[in-house]
Order: structure tokens, then sequence, then C-alpha cells
């Protein structure tokens, strides 16, 4: 899918944008705070969930939560619209009818990289399993109903060991929905890891590529098989009463990755090495994706990078079949685009933003 258009009204700092966009990269300059951030975020709201800054919707009203906002948008023949009224969740309509978020996952592909992320490999466990789960929706938007049934699932079966249920009989109809879901999860998940070793292998690229595991733990976290997950939960109600908690499921995963003849571990590698395979993962999500046309947010992208590697990425990203979007600080950083790129400077008047291209 292609996006053709992007329209936004009162969210965060822009009252107004029209962009018209087409299958060059766009890249956002300006100073800090002055909005560029802000238009990739309007994007990732094309996708289900918060966005690539996680936040509610109330907080991304440019006028404060006592105020909505608006973004339009233009999806091959599709006319999207999400937003959201004042003090209320967020809506979704696909040609003037309603639709729920997965429905963005159906139609258009997106994936991102901001400088909180940079943080991947030295972050908690949890972390690095909503980056998982990130790319796994990009190839299987279905992974996203199925997260949404066990988190449902085991907040019930929580409540019900907090409460010290000890009846088997309360317990059975939840564990065997957090058991399917829970295999169905892990199933994704490890296809999704197979997708990215796929799309690294035989790749040209100056990025190192990993090698991706799924890490279990002490929580069965690469358990399939639904059958021995329903067990193992049987097993553990005495345990799981006891700390309040199931203590067992793929809600305990993590992901592992190690790179280089030296097999380093990336929690031990340099920070500019660490941003390097982080980009290695966000390419080879891009490229394994090349089929459905994705699109490609990069947020601050040039930071830790030296020249060489950034000319690198902007000739990796020309050559994806993608729609790409990056920001910086300043237009020097895109020299290395040329003209195959569009430049649009972002700058603040008073609280709010302009958006003016440059030839």
């Amino acid at each position: 899918m292609t996006l053709h258009s992007l329209s936004l009204a009162q969210f965060r700092s822009w009252a107004k944008l029209d962009l018209h966009i087409d299958t060059r990269p766009m890249a956002f300059h300006g100073p800090n705070g002055a909005g560029k951030t802000n238009i990739l975020e309007a994007i990732s709201m094309l996708s289900p969930g918060r966005g690539l800054r996680g936040v509610q919707p109330a907080d991304q009203a440019r006028q404060g939560p006592d105020a909505g906002w608006r973004i339009r948008a233009r999806i091959d023949e599709s006319d999207v619209e999400t937003g959201a009224r004042p003090n209320a969740s967020r809506e979704v309509s696909i040609d003037g009818k309603a639709a729920p978020q997965i429905a963005l996952g159906r139609l258009m592909r997106v994936i991102w990289l901001t400088p909180t992320m940079d943080r991947l490999w030295s972050d908690a466990p949890e972390v690095r399993r909503r980056f998982l789960d990130r790319i796994t929706l990009s190839f299987l938007p279905a992974h996203a109903e199925e997260t949404l049934t066990y988190d449902k699932a085991m907040r019930e079966r929580n409540r019900l060991l907090r409460d010290q249920i000890a009846d088997a009989g309360w317990y059975r109809a939840i564990e065997a929905q957090m058991a399917q879901s829970g295999a169905e999860i892990t199933r994704n998940r490890q296809a999704a890891i197979a997708a990215l070793i796929t799309a690294q292998d035989g790749a040209a690229t100056a990025f190192p590529a990993a090698t991706l595991t799924l890490l279990a733990g002490e929580g069965h976290a690469d358990d399939a098989d639904p059958v021995s997950i329903a067990e193992r939960l049987a097993a553990m109600r005495g345990r799981d009463m006891a700390a309040g908690r199931s203590l067992s499921g793929p809600h305990r995963a993590d992901l592992g990755a190690h790179w280089g003849p030296q097999d380093m571990p990336a929690a031990l590698s340099s920070t500019g090495e660490q941003k390097a395979l982080l980009l290695s993962l966000i390419l080879a999500n891009a490229r394994a994706l090349q089929d459905e046309s994705p699109v490609l947010l990069l947020d601050e992208v040039a930071a830790h990078l030296d020249a060489d590697r950034r000319a690198a990425l902007y000739d990796e990203i020309t050559a994806l079949p993608a729609q790409s979007f990056l920001t910086g600080t300043g237009a020097e950083l895109f020299t290395d685009f040329g003209p195959r790129a569009r430049l649009i400077e972002i700058t603040r008047d008073g609280p709010g933003s302009i958006a003016t291209e440059r030839d």
C-alpha cells in the first residue's frame, strides 16, 4: 500500500498540515522542539496502538485534553481518518465507515525507529518484548488480537490468584484461552524472527547482521504447544498464587541478539554498534516486507552514525521499495541523499509549527 497524502488538524504542535507524499524519502529538518517528530508520530497513528510515543490520545491534542485532534490520509484508494474527540478514546474510519484499529495494520505496514529505542539492548526484557511484538505485528496484523486476548485472560487469572481462589474449575477455561493464544503468540514471534534472519542473510549492507533468538528464561516463553502450556499453568497454580501473578508464558519472553565473528552480545557492544545493529534489524524488517511496500519512520536517525555509515544508510533506504520519513536537526545531515530525497524544513511559529519544502 502507498501513502499518498497526510493532513493533520490540532495534532501536537500542528494546527494544520497538508502533505502530498510521493515515493521519495522525505527528510524533515529543524531545531529540537520544532515539530519534526510530531509528523512521524502522526504517520505512526495510521497503525494499531498508541503510535511511536506510546501515549494516550488526550496527550496528543494541541490545545490540551479538553480539545480533540484529527489525522486524515489517503492510502492507495482508501480514505483513512483517525482522531480523538475531547476526553475520548481514539476512533478510526476507513472510507467513511467506523473500523477497529486492527484494520489499520492490514491496510499499511509501519516500522519505526526512535532515539528511545537506542537503549533497547540494555533495557528491561519487556522493552525488547514490545519491540519484537511491533515487528511481529508488521508481518502478522492478527498478532495484536492474540496478544489482547492473552492479556485479558491473564489478568483474569491473576485476579483469581490474588484472591486465593483454589477451585480448579475457576481456572480451566481461562487457562485454556491463555494456552491457545499464548501458543499462537509464540509461533508468531518465532516466524517474525525467522523472517528477519532470512532478510539479513545475503543482503549487501553496511550494517551488522545479528543472530536472533527468542529467550524463554524460567517462563518457558518459547513453548508453542497449547497442551503443554495448559498443563504447566495448572501445575504452577500454587506457586503462582504465592507470587500473586502468572510466572510462566509468552509474557516472560525476551529477544536475544549476538553479532560478529566473536558472537558479541548486543548488550556488551558499544553505543555506535548497538545503534548499527538496531538499524540492521529495522532495515531487515523493511526488506522482508518489501512486497507490502512498508512505511519506514526514522527519528533522529543520524545520531551515533559516522559519515560513511550515514551515506550507506541512505543508499539502502533509497534502494528499498518502501516509503521513508526521516528527521534530523540540520539539512547537512541529509546531503548524501542528493536529489533522491525531499528536504522539508520545520520551524516554530509561536506555539505552532511550519513546514517549508526546499528545492
